[in-house]
């Protein structure tokens, strides 16, 4: 059972990630990828909390839904790791470089608040 909750969270995630990444360039037309950056920072956010707030046996199937399924589908490395390439290819060095710095730190900053708010 938890297989296919895993199975049906990700696919979830995944959607989630697809109308987030849709409304901002519908808002904001760009090859940014303001998008995934709020996607990845949403599902570390969540993971934290997750991580935090589920840590006892009885919740093990639902840390395993939650962050495996949905922010595994939500999150996607690669994405944050592609479209810093597809920028350096067309000369954008400076914006390529800042994601590939700033994403994983806004990441591990995401994680962290979500664990804050989950010790609340």
């Amino acid at each position: 059972m938890t297989l296919l909750l895993v199975g049906i969270f990700g696919g979830l995630g995944c959607i989630v990630r697809y109308v987030m990444e849709f409304l901002v360039r519908l808002w904001h037309p760009t090859r940014r990828p303001w998008g995934t950056v709020a996607a990845n920072f949403l599902g570390t956010v969540l993971a934290g909390w997750a991580v935090y707030r589920l840590s006892s046996p009885i919740d093990a199937h639902l840390h395993s839904v939650i962050v495996t399924g949905f922010c595994g589908g939500l999150t996607t490395a690669s994405s944050a790791l592609a479209i810093p390439v597809l920028l350096a290819k067309s000369h954008h060095w400076k914006y390529s470089a800042a994601l590939i710095i700033t994403s994983p730190l806004l990441c591990a900053l995401g994680f962290v608040l979500g664990m804050g708010l989950a010790s609340h």
